[in-house]
């Protein structure tokens, strides 16, 4: 028997022979093309190529190309398991020639690899064409020997392919494989062509107009080809088989579900089987290319295939959860061609653990419901809206999941009654919504939400993608368009641009398109926290609502922010470690340039505090563990150590991010809730620096810190500070604090010397030229008087200079003003014979007056002032003078 690996490696091998450029499958979540949910085709990834917005990777390429089909337009959901050949993981093998080849090659080579590579009996195959294209119909019956009637003209678009409404088109050209005259069903184009006696197993796509608006078609310059052949229908062929769940990969994976349930795929129970192995594909693959379960876009269509399978588990007896424990057999048939499989296992495995935990604590509820609704229901009847819609707002049933469980029995669901109910809630939380108190302006986000769903982020994964205009916001207005020089909010239907929240800046960056348009993107925000809204102006051409646009973030700026978001998580673990388990996060802002954290702590730290907490954080980075992110409840994710945030609100699901080393009890360093951006491993931060603390509040203290380039620099500037303060004291760096010291010292021993020798001056007067003028003392309206100003002297040293004074006078009134930096602080002194006729206050008010200064203060005794202009002393002193002599 010839395996389903043998033949996905022979159809490469062929077209590698004949010069195709083997290229690996593409990832399922489309890079070129945000109108798709998954890719579908094997020439999505290749689309850009054949419209010449990107260089082929070859003039000729072969690949095997996963696809999924289970959402949007092209979704087959809802057949899988009832059906021989339909699937939401499928494989298609493909040739293509950009410009290179056509028709005559492709037709041969077609032909060469089926009959005489894999050895097919002509006599079983059946070529169409389109209706008109009588080059296409010439060709097989030259190369093929075919007869005419098996050679079928086509006159519908089955056999016409187009790229859209507009761009690439051309005929088909399919091959149908005969199973035989003991099954149903007639040849393509006949009254009986829907049975399953002829299967179509390739298609040739003729790639040769070009789709003009007005309807017209243009011959493209370099004609190119397109096929694929669904790698199942083929093996099907190969090995014998009608039924493509009873090739090997299938029967493989079948066989693991049977042998875990004990239950064999016989009868009623072959159904759930093919479910649980189609959808544990196209489960594992997808979560393989990053996509996770949630509550919106392709995480929800996940989630849907996921709780289908698992429902089927369910019906054949499962006890424990089961999906999980079939990995291992879909890593063993494909992991080998794809070896992501085996790279993501450990994930996916976890992932669908908890995911199956949790869907069976509601299962059985849900199923209760509907059993309860439907017991007495005949075959034929339908089940309301509104018990539908219960199901899936309570319970988490999707739709076709209560559809599906509902059609062994033949019983419907009233579609229209769960749509209204579902607009009712709509309505409800719009009314909800416009009572909270939210700004009126915000409203037409709502509007925006309601109608378009969330805004799916590709973010976590790549900083470069598509998206689809959904929506132009122009002074709190929806627009249709904006042309150069306006500053507009985008929204697009998915993007990579990170929106501001839980503390981390918005992501910049460019959205464009090849023909000229160019907008810079200033920041990125999260309306009703589900809506990624760019911040944009139009720097050439014009942006409508439809387009569809190329999203570029700023990677540097990313990579910075991420850094120091990851930094805030490991300073929250240290912060614990270091004062204890009272400290939790109470703020935070994640910049490009910095990272702030504010947390709960009594007091200011020391610097010893400091030190051991930059210490600790910095070796968690120099050990360079990957950082990890899982999808848990907020219930499990805290069970299992994860710190949250008091007061923040969290839904059904949380990212939990683990990072650093893992300690004793095999808990990594650092455990948290958070939905940011971050590094992929800790050796990413590069470094770590705490620039300042300080206190914010009462109890809450605030560190601010850099990480990687920014962090480095800062200990650059500092270390340049220090040399150059070096060779100012003509020390090395190193002797620095020990030369400062002795400076401090020397700088002490010389205040006091100068403050002696000012107290001196003061006291025995007469050097005018020492920095102080003259205290001679005077007779002033028969009153002794000895008025002195002296630089530089410390206002402390007024008081008791003026006792001084004051004894030396024996009787009478002294005055002395110090002048420092331009101010001046003057006293006065009265003795106790004096003091009923002169009041130290009143004089000095006096000569604060003088000074440019208001007041002054003190006992009549002795007073105190101080003015602004050091410059009007002597004036001082004179005004004081003038009050002694009335």
């Amino acid at each position: 028997m010839t395996s389903t690996n043998d033949i996905r490696r022979s159809f490469l091998d062929f077209f590698a022979k004949a010069d195709h450029a083997v290229v690996p499958s593409a990832p399922l979540v489309p890079y070129n093309d945000p109108t798709l949910m998954f890719v579908n085709a094997g020439m999505v990834p290749f689309k850009n190529a054949f419209t010449g917005l990107e260089i082929p990777p070859a003039p000729r390429a072969t690949s095997s190309q996963k696809c999924v089909r289970a959402g949007g337009k092209h979704n087959d959901l809802d057949n899988v398991g009832y059906t021989a050949r339909h699937h939401t993981f499928f494989e298609m093998l493909g040739n293509f020639s950009f410009g290179d080849y056509f028709k005559e090659q492709a037709i041969e080579s077609a032909w060469t690899l089926l009959t005489r590579e894999w050895g097919l009996d002509p006599a079983r195959l059946t070529a169409t064409v389109y209706h008109t294209d009588d080059e296409a119909f010439d060709l097989w019956r030259k190369i093929s020997g075919l007869p005419e009637e098996r050679i079928i003209r086509i006159a519908t678009n089955d056999n016409f392919w187009s790229m859209g409404d507009t761009g690439p088109c051309g005929p088909c050209s399919e091959i149908f494989y005969d199973h035989g005259d003991h099954i149903p069903g007639g040849p393509p184009g006949s009254p009986d062509e829907d049975g399953d006696r002829f299967v179509e197993i390739w298609n040739l796509v003729f790639m040769q107009f070009e789709q003009q608006a007005d309807g017209t078609r243009l011959d493209l310059p370099k004609p190119s080809i397109d096929t694929g052949m669904g790698i199942e229908r083929i093996a099907a062929v190969m090995q014998g088989v009608h039924d493509n769940y009873d090739t090997d990969t299938f029967k493989a994976l079948i066989a693991a579900s049977e042998q875990l349930t004990g239950v064999a795929a016989e009868g009623d129970n072959t159904a759930s089987h093919r479910v649980i192995a189609d959808h544990l594909r196209s489960t594992s693959f997808l979560m393989a290319d990053g996509v996770l379960p949630s509550n919106e876009g392709r995480g929800y269509v996940l989630r849907r295939i996921m709780r289908r399978a698992m429902r089927h588990a369910h019906l054949l007896g499962a006890s424990e959860p089961l999906m999980h424990r079939l990995v291992p057999s879909l890593v063993s048939e494909m992991g080998q061609a794809y070896p992501e499989l085996d790279r993501g296992q450990a994930l996916i495995e976890e992932v669908l653990e908890r995911e199956e935990t949790q869907f069976r604590k509601t299962l059985e509820k849900g199923l209760k419901l509907l059993d309860e609704a439907t017991g007495d229901m005949a075959e034929g009847g339908e089940l309301d809206g509104e018990t539908a819609f219960k199901l899936y707002d309570t319970y988490g049933f999707p739709y076709d999941l209560t559809e599906d469980a509902l059609r062994a029995r033949g019983i419907g669901v009233d579609r229209e009654g769960f749509d209204a109910a579902m607009e009712r809630q709509k309505a409800a939380a719009r009314a909800a919504w416009k009572g909270s108190g939210e700004a009126a302006s915000d409203e037409v986000w709502f509007d925006i939400a309601d109608r378009e769903g969330a805004t799916e982020f590709t973010g976590y994964t790549s900083t470069d993608g598509e998206g689809v205009v959904v929506a132009l916001i122009s002074d709190g207005s929806e627009v249709s368009e904006a042309g150069e020089g306006s500053e507009v909010l985008i929204l697009t239907n998915q993007t990579p641009f990170y929106g501001e929240s839980g503390g981390q800046e918005g992501d910049t960056g460019r959205i464009w398109t090849p023909d000229g348009l160019e907008i810079d993107v200033s920041d990125t925000s999260t309306p009703l926290g589900r809506l990624h809204v760019h911040h944009s102006k139009v720097v050439s051409g014009s942006i409508k609502v439809g387009d569809t646009v190329h999203l570029t973030v700023d990677n540097a700026r990313r990579d910075k922010v991420r850094a120091n978001h990851s930094a805030t998580h490991l300073v929250h673990a240290a912060l614990r470690n270091q004062l204890g388990g009272h400290v939790t996060q109470k703020g935070s802002l994640v910049a490009e340039d910095r990272l702030r954290f504010d947390f709960s702590h009594p007091k200011g730290l020391t610097d010893e505090d400091i030190a051991a907490i930059e210490a600790e954080v910095n070796a968690e980075i120099r050990a360079n563990e990957p950082v990890s992110t899982r999808l848990m409840s907020p219930d499990d994710a805290v069970e299992a150590g994860a710190l949250a945030l008091f007061g923040e609100k969290y839904g059904d699901e949380v990212r939990v991010l683990s990072m650093g080393r893992k300690g004793g009890e095999g808990r990594n360093y650092s455990v948290e809730l958070c939905g940011g951006t971050h590094v992929k491993a800790t050796g990413d931060i590069g470094l770590f620096r705490i620039v300042s603390e300080s206190a914010v509040s009462s109890g809450v203290r605030r560190i601010e810190a850099l990480t990687g380039e920014a962090a480095r620099e800062w200990l650059v500037d500092r270390e340049e500070a220090l040399k150059s303060a070096a060779s100012a004291i003509r020390a090395t760096p190193e002797e620095v604090p020990a030369r400062i010291t002795a400076l401090l010292e020397e700088r002490k021993r010389l205040e006091k010397e100068l403050a002696e020798a000012k107290k001196a001056l003061a006291l025995g007067g007469g050097n005018a030229g020492s920095g102080a003028s003259a205290s001679a003392e005077e007779d002033i309206g028969g009153v002794k008087f000895s008025g002195q100003v002296i630089e530089g002297l410390n206002p402390k040293e007024l008081r008791p200079l003026l006792d001084e004074a004051k004894h030396r006078l024996g009787s009478g009134i002294a005055t002395i003003i110090a002048v420092n930096d331009g101010k001046a602080s003057i006293a006065a002194a009265v003795t106790d014979d004096l003091t009923d006729r002169f009041s130290a206050v009143d004089l000095v008010r006096a000569g604060v007056e003088a000074l440019g200064g208001k007041g002054g203060g003190g006992r009549p005794d002795m007073a105190q002032g101080g003015g602004p202009d050091g410059s009007k002393a002597e004036d001082a002193i004179a005004a004081v003078k003038a009050v002694l002599a009335g």
